[in-house]
């Protein structure tokens, strides 16, 4: 049984940063793309980012490109999401997704295996 685990989420000041992580309970998660999603009140899941396999290329939703990091390590099942500069509109629930590789990699549909997701709130 496929599992992802998040963790990390939390309160915290504009312009303050967190990290969150996610680990995978899958066996082919070293062939899997790994992303991050977030759903905010009343608004559609969105993209965050994505990281390839091997963790060689990544992508990023405009509104958080140079701001958020996303990274991978195979030899631990785990994908991490760190963010800096947050800002109110960053609050949302965030989500990890594992996937085959696909070139719609910034639709939700790309992913078969979700986590439960990890609330992230920004204060202003």
């Amino acid at each position: 049984q496929v599992q992802l685990v998040e963790s990390g989420g939390g309160l915290v000041q504009a312009g303050g940063s967190l990290r969150l992580s996610c680990v995978a309970s899958v066996r082919t998660f070293s062939t899997s793309s790994m992303a991050w999603f977030r759903q905010a009140p009343g608004k559609d899941r969105e993209f965050v980012a994505r990281i390839s396999q091997g963790g060689t290329s990544d992508q990023y939703a405009k509104s958080v490109e140079g701001r958020f990091t996303i990274s991978r390590d195979n030899t631990k099942n785990t994908v991490s999401l760190q963010m800096n500069g947050l800002r109110p509109e960053d609050t949302a629930v965030y989500y990890c997704a594992a996937g085959r590789p696909a070139i719609n990699y910034r639709n939700s549909d790309a992913y078969d295996h979700w986590g439960q997701g990890t609330q992230v709130t920004v204060s202003s």
